[in-house]
């Protein structure tokens, strides 16, 4: 993985950034789109964009489970030189690297609702979903070998299961501010760290 000192942000977190926006996003976008009558008229556009939610729910969480299943088995210990990422600081990062995408694709989600009205923001909220649950998968896989996944920030700017990243760092479950699954942590956060050896 390299020696120095470098970042290191949470798989879970980075995996469930894009996932409140689209969610959001696509319920606003389905809301608009039903107020259009479109070609195919609300009914069959509500039901398209049902079965579109389901389908893209589905295969955004399975997508590349095996990927990042390979890489936790595979994870090592992070060392005490690494920085623990904030949660605030990776979803900002992540969504403000992609906030005109994510602009243009509501706005097509929302043009797309006058020739099949709503289908396109329910496949969008789909998903969402389908990342919130990926994140609560990982996030079990996190309980059950008691350590947080981490990931080279630099090397996850596509995705944590991408080509680039070689492997995971691990973590006691206490270190940084995020809970299992990438969650807001509830109760009192930790004092700020420099190392992610110290935490457990």
């Amino acid at each position: 993985m390299g020696r120095g000192s470098y970042a290191l942000a949470r798989v879970a977190v980075v995996v469930r950034a894009p996932a409140g926006w689209l969610w959001w996003a696509g319920l606003v976008g389905a809301g608009i789109g039903a107020l259009v009558p479109g070609l195919t008229g609300r009914r069959i556009g509500l039901l398209a964009g049902a079965a579109l939610f389901l389908l893209t729910a589905g295969g955004v969480f399975a997508a590349r489970r095996r990927r990042y299943a390979e890489l936790a088995r595979g994870a090592t210990r992070a060392g005490r030189s690494v920085f623990l990422q904030d949660r605030a600081v990776t979803l900002r990062n992540w969504r403000r690297a992609r906030r005109w995408w994510l602009l243009l694709a509501f706005l097509a989600c929302v043009a797309s609702s006058f020739a099949v009205p709503a289908a396109a923001g329910l496949a969008m909220a789909g998903a969402g979903a389908g990342l919130w649950a990926k994140s609560l998968w990982l996030g079990g896989l996190e309980r059950s070998a008691e350590t947080l996944l981490w990931v080279r920030a630099e090397r996850a700017r596509s995705s944590p299961a991408a080509g680039p990243v070689r492997g995971y760092l691990t973590t006691g479950l206490a270190a940084g501010d995020a809970a299992p699954g990438g969650a807001r942590r509830r109760t009192g956060r930790p004092a700020p760290g420099r190392t992610a050896g110290a935490a457990g």
